[in-house]
């Protein structure tokens, strides 16, 4: 004798329910685990941008200042600096590309640091007064710093602080500021 089911049978109505209950608990916790991914990685989110300072008082100075105003480590992978669309290598060429003479200055490296959350380095400061009113004109050069987070989510950013998204920090040799 064959046994009819039917899905009017309790039997099959506790199943189903069960099933039901257990596709919505499956679906919660694949949306919970996305929603957490998505705040972990706000959560670390960094923000670079680039500033210049200039005074010209009684101890004049100018300044670019690097801040990471984001919430998270910025992993800065490389620095391209370029004066009228040619390569700058390190500070002290810089400057006497611009004075056409050697410039005391203190320099930091920005190559390749770990700025964290709210951290600012100063990669090169000029106390030479001539100097200091020269670069605080609009000096042409071009600051280009690509960071990651620490889920390897990567920005270029140059001096206009909009960060672009990119799929990773590639540099060619030639171009790549050493300091």
């Amino acid at each position: 004798m064959a046994t009819a089911y039917s899905f009017k049978n309790p039997e099959m109505i506790i199943a189903g329910s069960a099933l039901i209950v257990s596709l919505i608990t499956a679906f919660a916790s694949i949306y919970s685990a996305f929603i957490d991914r998505a705040y972990a990685r706000s959560s670390v989110w960094p923000r670079v941008e680039i500033h210049r300072t200039y005074n010209n008082n009684d101890e004049p100075y100018f300044s670019y200042i690097v801040n990471n105003k984001g919430t998270g480590p910025a992993v800065i992978k490389h620095a391209k600096l370029s004066y009228e669309n040619k390569p700058v290598k390190s500070w002290p060429s810089y400057l006497e590309m611009r004075s056409g003479r050697t410039i005391g200055h203190t320099q930091s490296h920005i190559g390749s640091k770990v700025l964290s959350a709210g951290e600012s380095i100063k990669p090169m400061e000029t106390r030479d007064k001539e100097v200091a009113a020269l670069l605080a004109d609009e000096d042409g050069l071009h600051i280009e710093l690509c960071y990651c987070s620490i889920y390897d989510e990567c920005w270029l950013v140059d001096r206009m602080n909009e960060p672009i998204l990119v799929a990773q920090c590639t540099i060619e040799d030639k171009e790549r500021f050493l300091q």
